[in-house]
């Protein structure tokens, strides 16, 4: 082996931070396979290759016996003692064996070795670099899609964004640039496999995160989100900061925070509420865009009953039930909603006009 492929595993150490050692090693583990399949695959040696020469020896490893049985494995007494007069029964006498042409499977195979562990330390970094940008987003460029998945090039990487996870009607043409939030960040054998989504509730979460600054500084806090991606979304939200109003934050001035994020979804609408430790109130706005009249809330089974105006119950309720449907999974809450009237025929609550609830939401189309 040459003192430029020598340079060359400094050079790596340095530039890719694969360790020279680790190499060595691996090269001289490589070697001891090639050997036993070109060579004596009986024998049991060991290769040595000098790392400031790049010279490479093998050596057969041989145990020492009274009488020898297999000249491949074994040595007699008599004959080890010509090697070095110290051994004695039981002990390991190595013999050098280097074929005359074996540089060159030496040279191919460190080739290969090396090849090998660049490609590894590079999947190595390429990993580590997203690890930690799973549940956030990014942007890349689409590269092509098949029939169940579309591929993005991300710079350094293609990650997959499964057809299922794209809003509903959403189409993408080769070369279009597409944000996406990473759900997911794997080592395969086959290296990193990056899963991303565009219909996840954390992206939208994450949207907020970017673009309300005082959700990025902490003064405003996500407590909740609720999302039927391409439809409609409830997120919750509290400040920190009594002064801070947090519906307003994430509005933004004349709505332009959450416009920018409704148009990077594609028109989905979004309902913005303020959270409440107070479960009557917390439910109360959740149901935003409906007035509430009153919430009666039941503990043990987690339930609360809405009663709103009678004309207020298919806004309350919404199409096909959406309204209701994330309003619950916004809050962690059964929530069972009753017009006016029902609740009067039900439970005899007397109607009543002007007892609306206090409610703090605001909804963007």
């Amino acid at each position: 082996m040459s003192m430029e492929f020598i340079e060359a595993m400094n050079e790596l150490e340095r530039e890719k931070g694969i360790s020279k050692d680790v190499l060595f090693e691996a090269i001289e583990a490589a070697l001891i396979s090639s050997y036993k399949r070109n060579f004596n695959a009986a024998q049991n040696v060991r290769v040595d290759m000098n790392r400031n020469t790049g010279v490479i020896k093998v050596f057969a490893r041989k145990l020492i016996v009274e009488e020898v049985l297999d000249a491949r494995t074994e040595i007699s007494l008599m004959a080890a003692r010509e090697i070095n007069p110290h051994f004695q029964l039981e002990d390991i006498a190595e013999q050098e064996v280097t074929p005359r042409d074996f540089g060159r499977i030496a040279a191919q195979t460190a080739k290969q070795v090396v090849t090998q562990r660049i490609r590894e330390a590079e999947r190595g970094l390429i990993y580590n670099a997203f690890i930690d940008k799973e549940d956030d987003i990014v942007t890349g460029l689409v590269q092509r899609q098949d029939m169940r998945n579309i591929y993005v090039d991300l710079g350094k990487i293609e990650a997959v964004l499964p057809l299922s996870e794209l809003m509903p009607g959403e189409k993408f043409k080769q070369s279009e640039r597409i944000k996406a939030y990473i759900t997911k960040v794997e080592n395969t054998t086959k290296g990193p496999q990056i899963m991303l989504s565009r219909s996840h509730p954390g992206l939208l979460k994450r949207l907020f995160e970017l673009e309300v600054p005082e959700i990025f500084d902490g003064v405003v806090e996500i407590r909740s989100v609720a999302r039927e991606a391409g439809f409609r979304s409830k997120i919750a939200v509290f400040s920190r900061n009594p002064e801070v109003d947090p519906v307003g934050s994430c509005v933004g001035p004349r709505g332009t925070r959450v416009q920018t994020i409704v148009t990077e979804l594609r028109g989905e609408k979004i309902d913005i509420v303020r959270y409440s430790e107070l479960v009557q109130e917390y439910v109360a706005n959740a149901l935003s865009p409906s007035k509430v009249l009153e919430v009666q809330v039941f503990e043990p089974e987690k339930m609360a009953r809405v009663i709103v105006p009678d004309y207020q119950l298919s806004l309350a309720i919404g199409i096909k039930g959406q309204n209701a449907r994330l309003a619950a999974k916004l809050t962690g809450w059964k929530i069972d909603i009753k017009s006016e009237t029902q609740a009067e025929q039900e439970y005899g609550r007397p109607k009543t006009s002007n007892d609306e609830m206090h409610q703090d939401s605001v909804s963007i189309d």
